[in-house]
């Protein structure tokens, strides 16, 4: 009798589980705090060739950036998620650009509302615009999106919706990929 309670029990909480969305994500987000992690997806060399020019920083090519993990934002003035999760990217830089290279390109945007955006908001993570076609395995379909890659070119993290970039998961996350 007691096991067949055990077992209607275990099943009950399996089922809240799996169908009760609020507790599906909680678990989710305490059990795997960052976005999907994408082993079998690398950024070949090729990928990298994006001339990218500097509009808080100078000039360069993303291929520039291999020695260090990338952190790649795809973002817009125009898109209110994109605006939204800047002051957690800009305090993610803050404390971690040290350690990883921190590359935000504004897609679909004039150069001058992007300056007048990073102005106005005090912003100093480097920002670019894209001068070169971009991959297809970097080409955003939605807006954000973020990209995390370690210097082979694995893509660790795959986010393209808002997202706190400040939180400590992310944080202990970059710590154990810089090791």
């Amino acid at each position: 009798m007691k096991k067949n309670i055990v077992y209607i029990v275990l099943i009950a909480i399996i089922g809240i589980i799996a169908f009760v969305p609020g507790i599906r994500n909680s678990l989710k987000d305490l059990f795997f705090p960052i976005a999907t992690i994408e082993n079998a997806v690398t950024i070949n060399k090729e990928d990298y060739n994006i001339d990218l020019q500097g509009i808080n920083v100078p000039s360069t090519n993303l291929k520039n950036f291999t020695d260090k993990p990338i952190f790649l934002n795809f973002w817009g003035t125009w898109c209110p998620p994109c605006r939204k999760e800047w002051p957690t990217i800009q305090k993610l830089y803050d404390t971690r650009k040290g350690n990883v290279d921190f590359v935000l390109i504004a897609m679909k945007d004039e150069e001058s509302a992007v300056r007048k955006f990073l102005k106005e908001n005090n912003y100093s993570v480097p920002v670019y615009i894209a001068q070169s076609p971009i991959s297809e395995k970097l080409l955003p379909k939605a807006f954000p999106t973020t990209f995390l890659l370690d210097k082979s070119g694995r893509i660790l993290i795959k986010e393209d919706a808002y997202r706190d970039w400040n939180t400590e998961s992310v944080h202990q996350f970059i710590d154990n990929i810089i090791k």
